[in-house]
C-alpha cells in the first residue's frame, strides 16, 4: 500500500530539521546534513509536484492510494501482490472454467490459442496476432507510468525494473483481462469512450470497435461496466489522473451496467491470489463516493 501524500508533513519537518542542524555541525557533518537534506527535498518535491497532477480519491471511497509497498511474490501458491511477469501466471487460473472468455468481444480459447470462429471475429489487420491470447491493461500500463520519474528516464522498462509502486500497479490483477492480441495491440494506450450506439464493425462479429484517427476505444456493451468499475479503482487505488469527463463516462457506465456473476467470481479469485480484490466490486455503493463530485 502506498500513500505519499499523508508523508508530506513528515518530510518537510525532516528537511527543516535537518537544515537547522547544520549550524552545530562540524564541517563534515555538514556535508552529510546537505546530502540527506537534499535527498529529501527532492522526494517532497517530487510529492507536491504529484498532488498537483493527480486529484486525490473521494473522502470515504473504499479503494484509496496504498500507504506502504507491498511486499511482491514470486511463487504460484503464495498470496500477494506479483509484478507483470508473475501476474501472467497466475491469470490462466483465474479466468478458468466459466471465465473464461475473451475480454473485448467473447471469444473462447485454449492456452494461448484463440478460437475466432467462436465469436465471429475476423483479423482486421494481423491475423497470426488476432489468433493468440494477450493479457491486456484495462488501465494502460502508459497510463499508469508516463507521469512517473522512471518512465521519463527509461519508459515503461525501465519502470518495470526499477519502480516498486509500477510494478505493484502493472502487476494488479484487478486491471488484467484476457484479450485478442490485435485488438490489444490496436487498443494501445487509447482511452475508453463511447461515440456509436451501431458503430461500423472492424472485427467480424464483434462489437467492441477502435477509432485510430481520434485515438479512443469502444469496448462492447458487455464488459463496460466491469471496464469501468476497475478503471475507478485503479485511479483511486494508485493515485492516476481521471479528467472529469472520462469519470463521468465511468459512473455512467458502472450505473447502467451493474455488476454482475462473472465479476464476482472473478473478485473472490483475485482475492484468495492476491489478497486483495476491487473494492467497488464487492461494494457497489461505494461507487457513489467517486462518482458524487464527478
Amino acid at each position: 500500500m502506498i500513500r505519499p501524500l499523508p508523508l508530506l508533513a513528515l518530510r518537510l519537518f525532516t528537511l527543516m530539521s535537518l537544515l537547522l542542524a547544520i549550524s552545530a555541525c562540524s564541517e563534515r557533518e555538514v556535508k552529510h546534513i546537505e546530502k540527506l537534506a537534499e535527498r529529501e527535498g527532492i522526494k517532497l518535491a517530487k510529492q507536491l509536484g504529484t498532488k498537483l497532477l493527480k486529484p486525490s480519491a473521494p473522502a470515504g471511497s473504499a479503494p484509496t492510494d496504498p500507504a506502504t509497498v507491498p511486499d511482491l511474490v514470486t511463487s504460484k501458491s503464495a498470496v500477494g501482490h506479483r509484478d507483470f511477469a508473475h501476474a501472467k501466471k497466475v491469470l490462466p487460473d483465474i479466468f478458468s472454467g466459466e471465465l473464461q472468455e475473451e475480454f473485448y468481444c467473447g471469444c473462447t480459447y485454449t492456452g494461448k490459442d484463440m478460437d475466432l470462429d467462436s465469436c465471429g471475429y475476423i483479423p482486421r489487420k494481423n491475423a497470426n496476432r488476432a489468433a493468440r491470447l494477450e493479457w491486456e491493461h484495462i488501465v494502460p500500463a502508459w497510463e499508469i507510468g508516463h507521469q512517473r520519474q522512471c518512465w521519463q528516464n527509461g519508459g515503461r522498462k525501465n519502470c518495470t525494473a526499477s519502480d516498486p509502486v509500477f510494478q505493484v500497479a502493472e502487476g494488479d490483477l484487478n486491471n488484467l483481462v484476457p484479450s485478442i492480441g490485435e485488438v490489444n495491440g490496436d487498443r494501445s494506450n487509447f482511452p475508453y469512450s463511447a461515440w456509436d450506439r451501431h458503430p461500423t464493425p472492424i472485427y467480424g462479429a464483434c462489437t467492441t470497435v477502435v477509432d485510430f484517427k481520434l485515438k479512443r476505444a469502444q469496448p462492447r456493451e458487455e464488459v463496460r461496466g466491469r471496464a469501468a468499475r476497475v478503471t475507478l479503482y485503479m485511479h483511486a487505488r494508485y493515485g492516476l489522473a481521471l479528467s472529469k469527463q472520462d469519470r463521468q463516462l465511468m459512473c455512467a457506465w458502472s450505473k447502467t451496467y451493474p455488476v454482475d456473476s462473472w465479476e464476482v467470481e472473478r473478485n473472490r479469485r483475485i482475492v484468495a491470489i492476491q489478497g486483495e480484490g476491487n473494492p467497488l466490486v464487492e461494494n457497489p455503493v461505494s461507487i457513489n463516493d467517486h462518482c458524487t463530485k464527478s
